[in-house]
Formats: C-alpha cells, structure tokens, sequence
C-alpha cells in the first residue's frame, strides 16, 4: 500500500461470521482477476445482490520459497485454512497468507453504477480468539493501489492511480476495484501475531449513498491460521443487527 486515508470505526462482538445468504462458493468473480501478473480467477466466495458484487478469498503468499502462489487453501464453505507462523524469507509480523477482495458496482452492466456510486466498507477482524473485533473503514474513501477496471478488464491489466486525483478519476468512471493485502498491513497496528493459532473474520459490505441505512449487499470469509481459534456459536440476530448499526455509524455523505 502507498497512502492510506481511512474512516475507521471499531467494535468489539462475540460472534464468529455475518450472515451469508446468497454466497456462492469457490467460484470466479466477474469478469476476471485484473490486479497483479500472474493471478488466477477462482474459489472466491461471492456475494450478489443489488447488481453489485463483493469477492473475498484467502491465498497462499508466501510459499516455502517465500514466492506467491496461486494457492487458495479453501474449505468450500466460505472459510480458508493456513499454517501458521512468520513466511518464509520474511520477518514477523508478515504471514504466509493473504486476502483478496473484488468490489464490481455492476456486474450484470445492468445499472451503469460506477464504484463512486455507492460505499464499500471492509471489517476486520483483530481479534484472533473465536470472539471478534471489527476494525471497519471505507474502502474508497482515499488513495490506495486499488487495481480499478471494468467487466471489460483482463487478467492483470487494472489501473493504478498515480495520485488521488487520479484515483477519484477512476472510482468516477469504472465499476472493479481489487486489491491483494497482507493481514499486517491493516492489523499490525493492533499488534498481529501470525504465529498464533487465530480465526479471522473479513467483510466487505456494499452501502447506498443516497440512502445511507440500506445495505445492498454483505460478504464475508474468515481466514483460520494454524488450528484456528476455538468455534463459537453461529451469530444470533442481534449480533448481525449490531454490526449493521456499525457500518452506518460510519456512513459519510459524500461523492468519495
């Protein structure tokens, strides 16, 4: 990552995962993976709804040699399994893991709607016990080396904004953005440890912008390291309406 600006709100609740109907398992999102060289489509867990869909997986990225493979260690239930520990050729905190994410504004190119027309927020988990801590903030609210396209886009062939400029630019006229981040990246702040066994929760949900208590779409994964964290129940109504009321929380009324 470049530069980070973030609208952040975090909340502590003891479940393991969002609700997930309507995820399709183990299959590509549209139209392809455009971030990077050399990464394949495949076994992202997949949220559609809206018009809009949300990709998640988690990928081997650091292999024994150190190098990214196109390895995604998934169980077809929407979870990801990993060794864990400090990757190999790399020092603590980085882990042999990461999760990739695809937002597509219009993925039936039904609507029209570019990535500026609506407010993508993704959730964290930083705690690595069965309980969970979301740490939540707007993907698109600032520059970061988002590769941005559209349904049209191939393998590797994104757009990176040289500035923010540029990147308000591209939100404005394209419907994908994708990225490929290390946990550390994010939960280093919170002192991330990826020698622990850990279970990790990630979301992605889609909210309007003139409308800012509709949620239009969630997905979620979590990523289990080592032999996980110790399983907690499925969460309970509550709980899912809680982290709702977090995300709008967050809400800013504003193009980007």
């Amino acid at each position: 990552m470049k530069y980070l600006k973030l609208t952040l709100i975090s909340c502590t609740l003891v479940i393991t995962s969002f609700a997930k109907a309507g995820i399709i398992n183990d299959t590509d999102v549209t139209n392809d993976v455009i971030f990077g060289s050399g990464n394949a489509n495949g076994f992202f867990t997949v949220a559609q709804d809206n018009g809009i869909e949300i990709g998640l997986r988690g990928k081997l990225r650091h292999n024994l040699t150190g190098s990214p493979e196109n390895t995604f260690n998934s169980n077809g239930d929407g979870t990801y399994t990993f060794d864990a520990g400090v990757a190999p050729t790399q020092t603590s905190p980085t882990a042999v893991w990461s999760y990739e994410w695809s937002i597509n504004s219009d993925y039936l190119e039904s609507t029209g709607a570019n990535l500026s027309d609506y407010i993508f927020e993704l959730s964290i988990d930083k705690d690595p016990t069965a309980g969970v801590d979301f740490f939540t903030f707007n993907l698109l609210d600032g520059y970061f080396d988002h590769a941005i396209g559209t349904n049209a886009t191939g393998n590797g062939d994104g757009s990176v904004a040289a500035n923010l400029a540029d990147f308000d630019s591209l939100i404005d006229s394209n419907n994908i953005a994708q990225n490929s981040w290390k946990p550390h990246w994010v939960l280093g702040a919170f002192g991330f440890d990826p020698t622990l066994d850990a279970t990790y929760d990630i979301s992605i949900a889609a909210w309007s912008r003139t409308q800012p208590s509709d949620l239009l779409v969630r997905n979620t994964i979590q990523i289990i390291a080592g032999n996980g964290a110790t399983a907690v129940p499925e969460p309970s109504t509550l709980a899912i309406f809680m982290l709702a009321l977090v995300g709008l929380a967050s809400r800013r009324i504003k193009k980007h």
